[in-house]
């Protein structure tokens, strides 16, 4: 084959390669997003947490989480269902206008609950449970959920990937237990660091951790 006629091959082919390659996404760096893990937990309205705690309680910061403004409460709750209880789950901040609890699926059994796979921060019906905190009881059947998987953005790097808020893509975790992960929801904000979610019985499922970096496939 002639020198020309090769250099004509690797030219075509570097450029329909750089054609399908998203904006923003040269060297590949913005692609490599890393992991946070989350455990169950709670997050409460102004109204149940008067309930649990008392009137006018100020829940206490344990540690700081990867997002601005969020962080892990140092208080606690029992939640309970129709079989069983979990002891010890936490309560993440900020206060939200709805109450909303986030179970694994692992969980479900023991409580005695089916439960349903939605978006954090949607509400909708659900199965009945209760919260038990030191001052009182709360009964919740709208906020109980499965969180699915999705990965905070940050506004503009979203637009630099060609991506908006809601969009759905697959992300590839690497190393002995790799999987890709489909379907996973874009959810865009001006203050938000770039960072795929999973709940532990997915994390564990692939053998990530908080901090793994996993790649987007778009």
């Amino acid at each position: 084959m002639a020198i020309q006629e090769l250099e004509e091959i690797v030219t075509r082919v570097v450029s329909g390669y750089l054609e399908k390659k998203p904006a923003g996404s040269e060297g590949n760096t913005s692609l490599q997003i890393p992991v946070g893990v989350s455990n169950r937990h709670v997050h409460l309205c102004r109204r149940d947490i008067d309930v649990l705690f008392g009137g006018g309680y100020e829940m206490q910061v344990h540690r700081d989480l990867s997002q601005k403004g969020y962080f892990a409460a140092k208080e606690t709750l029992v939640i309970a269902g129709p079989k069983g209880a979990i002891s010890r789950v936490r309560i993440l901040g900020p206060l939200r206008a709805n109450t909303q609890v986030e179970l694994l699926a692992s969980d479900c059994p023991g409580l005695g609950l089916d439960v349903r796979c939605g978006n954090s921060g949607e509400m909708a019906p659900g199965p009945q449970i209760t919260l038990i905190g030191p001052k009182g009881t709360v009964v919740n059947e709208e906020g109980v959920m499965i969180a699915l998987r999705h990965i905070h953005m940050q506004t503009q790097h979203a637009k630099n990937l060609g991506l908006k808020d809601g969009d759905q893509i697959s992300v590839q975790t690497h190393g002995e237990r790799a999987v890709v992960f489909s379907n996973v929801k874009i959810r865009t904000g001006d203050e938000f660091n770039t960072e795929l979610h999973l709940d532990m019985d997915e994390a564990n499922a692939c053998g990530v951790e908080n901090g793994t970096i996993v790649t987007m496939i778009l």
